[in-house]
């Protein structure tokens, strides 16, 4: 019989008692799900034009520095 889950706690006792490559699989899918869903927003497309402008300048800073607030 297949039990379906349906509140977070349920499936979260559920990950919780997986083996570790099995909970890195489950990670891996619900990130890749998550990012499937998320909408690329002008702000964001905005911060990969900079990126990509910064790059080409030879500006490669692996420090992220908080952007000022107006």
């Amino acid at each position: 019989m297949l039990r379906v889950m349906s509140t977070v706690h349920e499936i979260e006792t559920a990950i919780a008692k997986l083996p570790v490559e099995e909970m890195e699989e489950v990670r891996d899918w619900l990130d890749g799900f998550l990012e499937d869903q998320l909408e690329v927003r002008d702000e964001f497309k905005a911060k990969i034009k900079r990126a990509k402008a910064e790059i080409e300048a030879g500006v490669y800073s692996r420090v992220r520095q908080p952007e000022a607030r107006p």
